[in-house]
């Protein structure tokens, strides 16, 4: 089956992307994200799944079975994230009070854990890589912070670098785990870009996408680099579900080894220029 892996926002509704186990051509991951205006409600059953909410930008009051949580964020670039967490059978009530951006991102539960705020000082910081592959990725959801399946990451990537190097895959291949992904990005200055590839080493399967702010790519499978155009800044939120439960999410994936020996050299063997001296 064909499935659609890059994805423009809907600006037209409130939820500008809704993405759902059959439309990805998964098993586990289902994704949204929320735009309110001022004012503005929206409520959303959590079902039979376990459910992060990430605030993106401005604030609003939620209810979740009477439990009241101010949220609220300045913007992407100017602040962490904090990250609601409800187990399943809750209805999340969000009430906006002012315009409100988030992430709704849910996988199947039994119910492990109750509602929890996370807040930024929970969150472990680091900075990854090296050379033109440095980055901040911040484990927004992850081992050992407490969910069942849900994994949530976000990173900043300066402009002329790469993430996610050496390339890693978590889709069963050379024994990695099964994980399903999404990649939300927010880029600026707006007409800033950053370029995403999904690839196979053993078959001919090979995605290149030129993503813009405020856009989604689905990783159904693969290794995934990101590069970010130089004076484009990139920052992008993961949401990951799949085979892994509880501690066991803690498990890392499996990196390219045409490229794994990066991170003893992170420079890359680079050339060093000018290349040849001027005979004048």
């Amino acid at each position: 089956m064909n499935m659609q892996h890059h994805f423009r926002p809907n600006r037209t509704s409130q939820i500008q992307f809704d993405i759902t186990p059959a439309r990805a051509g998964w098993r586990y991951l289902s994704f949204q994200v929320l735009a309110l205006g001022e004012g503005e409600a929206h409520s959303h059953a959590t079902n039979e799944k376990e459910v992060a909410l990430t605030t993106l930008r401005g604030s609003a009051r939620v209810n979740v079975s009477g439990e009241i949580f101010e949220l609220a964020r300045r913007d992407v670039f100017q602040e962490m994230a904090s990250v609601l967490y409800v187990p399943p059978r809750q209805t999340i009530a969000i009430h906006a009070t002012s315009d409100f951006e988030c992430a709704l991102g849910g996988a199947p539960a039994e119910g492990k854990y109750p509602t929890r705020l996370f807040l930024p000082n929970e969150m472990r910081q680091e900075l990854r890589g090296g050379g033109a592959a440095t980055r901040q990725v911040n484990h927004l959801l992850a081992h050992p912070l407490p969910a069942e399946r849900l994994i949530l990451y976000d990173a900043y990537v300066p402009g002329g670098m790469w993430a996610g190097f050496p390339p890693h895959c978590h889709d069963g291949y050379a024994g990695s785990p099964y994980l399903e992904e999404t990649y939300y990005y927010r880029i600026t200055p707006a007409n800033g870009f950053a370029i995403h590839r999904n690839y196979c080493c053993d078959s001919g399967f090979d995605e290149l996408f030129t993503v813009r702010d405020g856009e989604l790519v689905l990783v159904t499978q693969g290794f995934h680099p990101v590069a970010s155009a130089p004076g484009s800044n990139v920052y992008f939120l993961n949401y990951l579900a799949g085979d892994l439960y509880d501690a066991a999410r803690a498990t890392p994936p499996y990196d390219d080894p045409a490229f794994a020996w990066l991170k003893t050299n992170w420079q890359g063997d680079a050339l060093t220029l000018p290349m040849f001296e001027s005979a004048t």
